[in-house]
């Protein structure tokens, strides 16, 4: 077998073999050989009836003028066209994908006399990672949606806390009101957990409520706004501490407490006189609040054990309601559990005792300088670390007496 025969025989087997399409154009582009994958992919029985047709006869116009163009340019420049994928569409409306290579064809003198090329099927491939890619655009689309949600849901929850403080007596500048409060509430993400609210109850007195929902994101968030329609409920109807606390656990527990699901409420509730300086106070496993007097600092309650459990925890839980007098000059400070639970460098938690001295190192300033000072060293205590949880605190001030009203 000479080199000719050889060559030819070799030339055969790949054409008669091979499943991707296999094909030869002169300098316009019709075809003068094919392979039996191309013939079949062009509609053909046999490799011969493809011989004298183009693209033209096969594919609709836009696509046949690209691949005629495509061709025209490595004719022109002798440039090949490598691993190009593309969208064909037969005459009959069937759409498929390509891979497909495309070379100059040299006659023994280099001259270009047409081009030859290789063309695969990837329509199942490029139909997966289509469909990928519109799973993916669906995704992004629902996470954006979802993060617009939550941004709204955060303005939302904003409206949750107090914007503005009741004086007393009614009417008066806040500069002058005989109680001053403060809250500061610091979020780990978007939404929380943490809840504070401030009402006047009376003439003389007034509400602080600080709740902390187990957890935090979208679904304590959630429950933040179950707890702020109760506080709207209940306000007005209950200004015992332990009674108020008793009856919030009534209306969160046939929601919070279901089959497929357990979570629960810290709370902290204070009742003060602002005519006698009267302060009751009501806890339901919330950290024990600091009482500032003077230049001293301690806890509001002496024993924690005294504390109730923790809202949407059990059925029929009665609160303890306690006293505390205070006088001009005194201060109580509600906080959630994220204030002392971050950690250092060596994972060791800032802790309850850490915040107590830092209270007491603090005693003598007022609300407004007092929040950053105990957020200040819990920042320090921690370094690089970020703060993992929600912070809120909420202070009372008391800086006068005044006469009860009848």
């Amino acid at each position: 077998m000479d080199l000719r025969d050889k060559d030819y025989l070799l030339l055969k087997n790949l054409m008669d073999n091979m499943t991707d399409s296999i094909y030869f154009k002169d300098l316009e582009s019709r075809f003068v050989m094919v392979n039996r994958a191309s013939a079949r992919w062009q509609g053909f029985e046999q490799p011969d009836d493809a011989i004298g047709t183009s693209d033209f006869d096969t594919y609709q116009e836009e696509d046949a003028r690209r691949m005629f163009a495509d061709e025209q340019r490595i004719i022109e420049t002798g440039i090949p066209l490598v691993g190009l994928e593309e969208e064909e569409t037969s005459k009959n409306g069937q759409v498929a994908w390509v891979s497909t290579t495309k070379m100059p064809l040299r006659d023994d003198d280099g001259r270009i006399v047409g081009t030859f090329g290789i063309s695969r099927d990837i329509t199942e491939h490029k139909q997966a990672e289509l469909s990928a890619a519109r799973y993916a655009e669906q995704v992004r689309l629902i996470k954006e949606e979802m993060e617009d949600d939550v941004r709204m849901a955060a303005e939302l929850q904003k409206t949750f806390f107090p914007n503005t403080y009741p004086s007393f007596p009614a009417g008066c500048a806040p500069a002058d009101s005989r109680v001053g409060f403060l809250h500061r509430y610091h979020p780990s993400g978007m939404v929380s957990g943490d809840f504070c609210s401030i009402r006047r109850l009376s003439e003389t007195k007034c509400g602080v409520l600080q709740c902390d929902v187990m957890g935090h994101g979208v679904r304590a968030a959630l429950v933040t706004a179950l707890i702020c329609a109760i506080v709207e409920e209940l306000s007005q109807q209950e200004h015992d501490p332990g009674a108020y606390l008793a009856r919030m656990n009534e209306l969160l527990l046939p929601t919070l407490r279901r089959d497929d699901s357990f979570l629960y409420a810290t709370a902290c509730y204070l009742v003060f006189d602002t005519a006698t300086g009267l302060l009751r106070h009501a806890n339901a496993g919330h950290p024990v609040p600091l009482l500032f007097q003077g230049a001293a600092a301690e806890w509001l309650m002496e024993d924690a054990a005294l504390r109730g459990p923790a809202l949407a925890v059990c059925e029929g839980t009665e609160f303890l309601t306690l006293e505390k007098q205070l006088a001009p000059g005194d201060s109580v400070v509600m906080y959630t559990d994220g204030l002392y639970e971050v950690e250092g460098a060596n994972g060791e938690e800032f802790g309850e005792q850490r915040l107590a001295d830092s209270a007491r190192r603090h005693a003598r300033l007022p609300l407004r300088e007092l929040f950053p000072a105990l957020i200040g060293d819990a920042r320090r205590f921690a370094g690089a670390n970020a703060f993992d949880d929600d912070i809120c605190l909420v202070g009372l001030e008391c800086r006068a007496l005044q006469e009860e009203k009848d």
